[in-house]
This record gives C-alpha cells, sequence and structure tokens, in this order.
C-alpha cells in the first residue's frame, strides 16, 4: 500500500515547510541514558526524525497537539530578522501595542503567550490593575480583599477557562439573565464568554451579556481562539471590553503567540501583569521573535485573499471527493462551518464498512501509523456494531500538495485494506462485579484512590465512579472475567473520561485505563465488604 504514494511524498518534503533554515544550529546534542552522546543534529527536511518523531500531514485542523498550524513564510522572516537584535521589551511592546491599534482599529493590543495566556492577563489586570502590591498578592485574592469572581455563563464553560482559574478566582456560572444579574456584584472581577454558535443569540448572547455588564462597569473578555480576526472586530463592536486570538491558528504566526485587543488602560495593564515584569504571568513569557511574527501575521491577516484560500479549499476537496466517489457503497457531503471558527468547508466522505471491509476508525488509524502519515477531523465506525462508516476531511492546514497525498492514501486504503477481525469475545457466564470496590490508581507520577459503585444485570454495569475531588456516572460490561467500564468526571469547564479495562479474578479487578489526553494509568480494585 505504501509504495502507491509514497513517492508522491518523496517528491515534496513536506517537513521542510516547517523547518526555519538554520533552526537546528542552536540546539546542543545532550547525553543519551546510556552516556554515548547520539549524532549531531542537522538541518534539513528529516530533522523530526533524528530524534525519532514523526511529522504529519493535518487534514485535522488547528488542534495545538499537533503543533497548530504552519506559519507563513512572512512570519518566519520577521522572527528571523527579530532574533538578531536586542531590544527593551516594554518599548518594543508599547510600540507593537500602538501599530496593532491602528491595523485592528481597537484601541489598543499586545502579543501574549497563546489566548490562554491573554485570558490570564486579563483577568489579572482586571483585579489589581497595575497596582504592584495587588499584583503580588495574586492569587490570594480574598486574604487581600481583592475582586475574586469571574463569571461564565455555563454555554461558555470550556477546558481554556482554567486561563481565568489560576488566578485563584472563583467561577460563578449562570444560565439565565435574571441569574446574570443576580451574580453581578463588588466581588466580580470580569465576565468570560467563549464565542460559539452558543453565545450567537439568546438571552445569554455576547451582546446581551455585554448590555448588562456595562451598567455594572464590568468588563468582559471574548476569547475568539479559533476564529478569523474580524476588522473592525465584530466582538469589540458588540460591546466587549476585550478579545482574544489564538496566534498559532488561522493567523498562522508562531504557535506560541496570541493577540489581547481592547482598552489601552487595561490591555496595558495585562502587559504589566505579565513577562519581562515579575508579577503573576511572569511564566507566560512571550519573546522578541514571536512578538515581531504575531505583529507579521495581523499585518499579513489584511493583506491575503481570503477568498481565494476558500476556493482553494474547496478545489482540493473536490479532487479527493472525484479520486474516492467511485468506490463501491462511497457518498460524500460538504460540512459547511457554523461561525468563524476553524472557518473553512470540510469534506466528509461515507461508506458501508461491510462493502470495503474497513471501518472509519480503521482507516484512520491505518493512515495515522502509516507512511506518510495523516491526521483527519473525524472518523466514525467500529466493528462489529457500526459499519456504517465516515472520515472527514478539513482542508484548513493542508499545505499545497496535500490533497493529492491524501486522496491516494484515502483510495488506496479503501481500495485494498489490510485485513481486520473483530476482538475475540470471552466465553463464559459473566462475572459477579456487583457492589462497592476500592479502587487503586497508579498514574505515570503519582497515586490515587478511588470507587467503583457498582450495579449489574447479567454483563451490564452501571453504577458511580467516585474520584478523589470529583465523580461521574459510570457504565460498561462483564464478559466472562473481562471487564470493560467508561465514565466521566465533569471537572468545572472541563472533564475527565476513563476508559477502564482488565480482569477478575473472584473479590480483585485490575487492569489499565485510558485517560484521553491524560495518557494511560494502571488500576486495581478489591471488593468491599461489611
Amino acid at each position: 500500500m505504501e509504495n502507491r504514494y509514497e513517492s508522491t511524498l518523496s517528491r515534496r518534503s513536506f517537513v521542510q515547510r516547517s523547518v526555519m533554515a538554520g533552526a537546528a544550529a542552536s540546539l546542543l546534542p545532550s547525553a543519551s541514558h546510556a552516556g554515548k552522546a547520539p549524532a549531531s543534529l542537522s538541518a534539513g527536511p528529516n530533522l523530526y526524525e533524528q530524534i525519532g518523531v514523526r511529522p504529519l500531514i493535518n487534514a485535522k485542523g488547528t488542534y495545538t497537539i499537533i503543533s497548530g498550524s504552519l506559519s507563513l513564510p512572512e512570519v518566519k522572516q520577521a522572527m528571523e530578522e527579530a532574533s538578531r537584535h536586542y531590544v527593551n521589551m516594554d518599548e518594543l511592546m508599547t510600540a507593537v501595542g500602538a501599530r496593532l491599534a491602528a491595523i485592528t482599529g481597537a484601541d489598543w493590543g499586545i502579543v501574549t503567550a497563546g489566548c490562554a495566556a491573554a485570558i490570564a492577563g486579563a483577568t489579572a489586570a482586571c483585579i489589581a490593575g497595575t497596582d504592584p502590591e495587588k499584583s503580588q498578592k495574586m492569587p490570594y485574592l480574598a486574604q487581600a480583599g481583592l475582586k475574586n469572581q469571574v463569571i461564565i455563563p455555563k454555554h461558555s464553560r470550556n477546558p481554556y477557562d482554567v486561563g481565568a482559574r489560576l488566578l485563584g478566582v472563583e467561577v460563578v456560572e449562570v444560565e439565565t439573565p435574571e441569574q446574570l444579574q443576580a451574580s453581578m456584584g463588588p466581588q466580580t472581577a470580569m465576565i468570560y464568554i467563549l464565542s460559539s454558535p452558543a453565545a450567537a443569540t439568546g438571552p445569554l448572547s455576547i451582546a446581551n451579556i455585554c448590555q448588562a455588564a456595562k451598567s455594572r462597569k464590568i468588563p468582559v473578555f471574548v476569547d475568539a481562539a479559533a476564529e478569523d480576526l474580524t476588522i473592525p472586530n465584530i466582538h469589540l463592536a458588540a460591546g466587549s471590553t476585550f478579545v482574544g486570538y489564538s496566534g498559532g491558528k488561522c493567523m498562522r504566526g508562531p504557535q506560541c503567540a496570541g493577540l489581547l485587543l481592547g482598552p489601552k488602560e487595561l490591555v496595558q495593564a495585562a502587559w504589566f501583569q505579565a513577562a519581562p515584569h515579575h508579577n503573576v504571568g511572569r511564566s507566560m513569557k512571550v519573546g522578541k521573535e514571536e512578538i515581531m511574527g504575531m505583529l507579521t501575521a495581523v499585518e499579513m491577516w489584511t493583506k491575503r485573499d481570503h477568498q481565494a484560500e476558500w476556493n482553494t479549499w474547496k478545489g482540493w476537496l473536490a479532487g479527493i471527493e472525484a479520486k474516492v466517489k467511485p468506490l463501491p457503497s462511497v457518498t460524500t457531503e460538504y460540512l459547511m462551518p457554523e461561525d468563524l471558527s476553524n472557518h473553512a468547508p470540510r469534506l466528509r466522505i461515507k461508506w458501508d464498512g461491510n462493502v470495503l471491509k474497513i471501518t472509519g476508525a480503521e482507516l484512520a488509524k491505518t493512515l495515522d501509523t502509516g507512511t506518510p502519515r495523516i491526521q483527519f477531523d473525524e472518523s466514525s465506525g467500529t466493528r462489529p456494531e457500526h459499519m456504517e462508516s465516515s472520515l472527514t476531511i478539513m482542508p484548513y492546514m493542508m499545505m499545497p500538495g496535500d490533497d493529492q497525498v491524501v486522496a491516494e492514501a484515502i483510495f488506496a486504503t479503501l481500495s485494498h485494506p489490510p485485513k481486520f477481525s473483530a476482538p475475540e469475545i470471552p466465553q463464559g457466564a459473566p462475572a459477579n462485579v456487583g457492589g462497592i470496590w476500592k479502587v487503586q490508581m497508579k498514574y505515570l507520577c503519582g497515586e490515587g484512590s478511588q470507587r467503583f459503585l457498582l450495579e449489574q444485570q447479567e454483563g451490564a454495569v452501571t453504577g458511580v465512579h467516585q474520584g478523589e475531588h470529583y465523580n461521574g456516572n459510570l457504565a460498561g460490561n462483564v464478559q466472562a472475567q473481562t471487564v470493560s467500564f467508561r465514565s466521566v468526571m465533569p471537572v468545572g469547564g472541563n472533564e475527565i473520561e476513563y476508559s477502564f479495562s482488565g480482569a477478575v479474578k473472584g473479590d480483585s479487578m485490575s487492569g489499565t485505563v485510558t485517560l484521553g489526553e491524560y495518557g494511560n494509568a494502571q488500576w486495581s480494585a478489591t471488593r468491599e465488604t461489611s
């Protein structure tokens, strides 16, 4: 299968697109665990492979876990030039702030270490301004009598609101305009809103919240991390105080940079709270290279032909569609973006897994482990129960030529799939796991104690998963002596997903648990007896 499209990849050297010339010259080799120094790194298209990392073609989107986007050539050039000189960082950000204001129409702007850092900086500015004594008391807000609450509509809770939570604030969730009015008070530092379809309309829309907050003089932050930058800015026009963006997504700036726009005094206070100043944001350092790279990305945003980019994406998807559509049972559909976030068309390819002998999940895994390595937006279909399969392609971060490689890879694998078989089902009566279990978790670093409260109906298991700090509902099954449980623990704007698998032996169980982005752990359990 690899030979059918590997030659296409070798002609393009797609890794080279993300490597700046001479980037490896400053990397110093370190001694290996065996005490033998590894070979020196050399700049080139195989830079990552030299340390055992496999690059990939991004047909998934602007995900930080796969390094966001590839910065524009102009951004790389600006960062290279910025690296050649020393500057005073306060003078630099003052000049950049004025230029960002001129470009975007906002009152002021700063470059941050990503959008999450923009959230943290804005929150700190709303709590302490530029008062050095108040700044040094964060995150011990209650002790110092500082504002210690951030209001977040329930529809806006998400893993990134940790940018506000790390300041030590209490998050106050609201679901109605009445709750919003009742929650706003002297301890309210800020209101945080995640820009999304849910925040576009309804009683707790961005515009409605901003109007309510204005009468109380409470700042509002809108998180538009993955959105297109609008000029004039739609969120500031709707009444928000701040708006934050990621630099390493649609603007294709430095991955570790972001943008905070808003009123000059408060935005400058957010910079005051960050490096190089010794305040709560000192760890969120943004370098001169990222600052100038981000400024260049914003300037380039105003010059890029966005309609031409859209047409290019549609053309790539049409080519992939034409390649795979003649295959038996294959159908396609185009998915249009709901808002400005990840604003690009997508192509969903659907087929009958019984006909093509491969499911969407199997296809995605095959191409992720293959050569070239390709990751996709979504996949569905598992055997043996769900053979209606699909794969979704997001062209947003693909580079020229990727479309041909992706089309050939999908076609080749669907035409000649590897052999797959359904997992073997253990035989025998299901073990009895009903009752209360004391669970010991062994993580990569550290251990924890949990409990299972299980009810069993033949092979089906339901119950409660009690963690050290949070609880979640659990469901799964028992097949002979084999167990499989899944649970989700809500954690503020986030959630922890557990997928337990293991074996039963009398009054004990043990196995492995998969924790999604948090990796794997080992678990063991003993039945509690009264």
